[in-house]
């Protein structure tokens, strides 16, 4: 992980954010900012721009998943939900609005540390060991180590899920890819009810790669099937 990319901890248990902060720095992530407000941890954000959020559910001023809405206005970083609530509709609650993982209290702050780890990992922050060769599929490129994708050798502005996506259609180009595959691929978690997770993140994605994003040339629907890379179409 490099220097200047941030994990924000908001939590109003000090102990626990000081401890949480303690394992990951022994994990090998350097940089931890902590929150004990909604309020202070939504400044922070804007201010560090984070690469992964740790977010408590119950605060002082309000609610983490308020938050969490919020923070999916404007950036699609990694949150991982930490809460004393054990209930599944808790859970799918907070992995509906936007989480990507969600982890109960007690919890051992190793696991945490690792499932942060793999977060990152997924959303293209951290090196792998092994770096293939760069993936050409028509226009675009994908870089070697799947951080980056480019357009007529122009670099796109996409988020970490955006990218996780064209990786996986460029790793099966023509291929129909059904929406619990990508989810699967993107989110690392099984598939329920995240329609609409997909489609979202399948617009905004053609917004950056097509030329006209309600006409795709590249990024087609199969209906109730799911969406496919074609290599033929637009060029520029």
């Amino acid at each position: 992980m490099s220097n200047d990319q941030w994990i924000l901890i908001i939590d109003d248990e000090e102990d626990l954010a000081r401890l949480m902060e303690t394992v990951l720095h022994k994990e090998g992530i350097p940089n931890i900012i902590t929150a004990g407000t909604i309020a202070d941890g939504w400044a922070k954000f804007q201010k560090f721009d984070p690469s992964l959020v740790l977010l408590d559910i119950m605060l002082p001023d309000g609610e983490g998943y308020d938050l969490c809405k919020q923070i999916r206005e404007v950036s699609n970083v990694p949150i991982l939900f930490l809460s004393a609530k054990d209930e599944e509709i808790d859970k799918l609650l907070g992995l509906a609005i936007g989480g990507d993982d969600y982890i109960t209290k007690p919890f051992s702050p190793k696991e945490v540390a690792y499932r942060v780890k793999a977060q990152l990992r997924r959303a293209g922050y951290t090196e792998e060991k092994t770096s293939p060769k760069r993936l050409q599929i028509g226009p675009f490129e994908l870089s070697s180590n799947e951080n980056e994708v480019k357009k007529d050798g122009k670099t796109l502005e996409l988020t970490a899920k955006e990218i996780g996506l064209m990786s996986c259609f460029m790793h099966h180009p023509n291929q129909i890819l059904s929406k619990e595959t990508l989810f699967e691929h993107v989110w690392g978690d099984d598939f329920f009810g995240s329609d609409n997770t997909v489609m979202v993140h399948i617009r905004r994605l053609r917004e950056k790669i097509e030329a006209d994003p309600s006409k795709p040339s590249f990024l087609i629907t199969v209906k109730g099937l799911g969406y496919k890379l074609q290599t033929k179409g637009e060029t520029k």
